[in-house]
């Protein structure tokens, strides 16, 4: 089976040195360092880490991933992966939308960087989702024929909690009701809302149910399920797809840092909750790889792939 996963993080140096600055404040601190206090492996140029993610991806037969540039600012680390490997990595890059500079970023990586999706984090970075700022985002998203990601619901960030960095966020700005009001808006462009809401699921399915561009990706342990006694993944997919369909599911895992790589526990529970459910082949292969294709298609061919 062809897979696809459109959720995986792409810790550039530039990812660590924000932490560092964040963390330390004055003092220089290098990307390496603060790999090394997390516990994880140091990135290397992009060029390189893009190279690591390709053999992780072979080992693992996933054909395709959406890499994110994963603080604002990084777009260039991800674009220099997806134009080493085109028809492997889909670029995507978080925006801070209330930003004064977020329209200039968004037309560069749109435009001159080539990368198709804009993710937005409003409860991290405090602005409302029917803010003016967000609808020019979608609207430049619109004319470059791009996607954009919200993070809606519960906002943990690993690595700043395990280096103690605190995450501002105001979770009431995160609402997927709020989300559907823009998004209906610009009817073009494919809203892909992570982990079925991340504990706002009942709004999640209420907000694209009344817009139908809005995806749901099913990415990470999906830990928020504890705030729903008695909820299961298999419950959750099975309301998913009752209201949903399985066109707006799209496969995602989370994947973030190395040694760990590939997160193929996640893949192994979603697959054995779909198959619990008695999930139809034609479905679980638009969950898997149809929907990531319809909205970022094939991507051109280099002759530097690995096939």
């Amino acid at each position: 089976m062809t897979v696809h996963d459109a959720h995986c993080h792409f810790f550039s140096a530039g990812f660590f040195e924000a932490l560092g600055r964040e963390k330390y404040r004055d003092q220089a601190v290098t990307a390496s360092a603060i790999a090394t206090e997390l516990g994880w492996e140091p990135p290397g140029p992009p060029d390189q880490l893009a190279d690591r993610w390709v053999a992780e991806l072979d080992e693992h037969r996933v054909s395709r991933a959406a890499l994110i540039a994963s603080v604002p600012g990084d777009e260039e680390s991800v674009a220099t992966a997806t134009a080493k490997y085109p028809r492997r990595f889909v670029g995507f890059f978080v925006l801070n939308a209330g930003a004064s500079d977020a329209p200039r970023r968004a037309e560069r990586a749109f435009g001159e960087l080539g990368l198709r999706c804009a993710c937005l984090f409003p409860s991290l970075h405090r602005y409302p989702l029917t803010d003016e700022r967000v609808a020019t985002v979608f609207q430049i998203a619109a004319a470059h024929g791009a996607a954009i990601f919200v993070h809606c619901g519960f906002l943990s960030i690993e690595a700043r909690v395990k280096l103690g960095v605190p995450s501002p966020c105001d979770l009431r700005l995160g609402d997927p009701l709020a989300l559907a009001v823009t998004a209906a808006r610009f009817p073009s462009v494919p809203v892909i809302v992570p982990h079925f809401g991340a504990g706002f699921f009942r709004e999640a399915l209420m907000a694209a149910e009344m817009c139908p561009s809005i995806h749901l990706d099913t990415s990470s342990s999906n830990g928020w399920l504890k705030y729903v006694p008695g909820l299961t993944l298999a419950e959750v997919f099975r309301r998913a797809l009752g209201i949903v369909g399985a066109n707006r599911l799209i496969f995602g895992t989370d994947s973030s840092f190395f040694p760990r790589g590939w997160r193929r526990v996640i893949y192994g529970a979603q697959r054995t909750a779909l198959d619990e459910l008695g999930t139809e082949a034609e479905a679980i292969n638009k969950i898997y790889a149809g929907n990531f294709e319809r909205i970022f298609g094939a991507g051109p061919p280099s002759p530097q792939e690995s096939v």
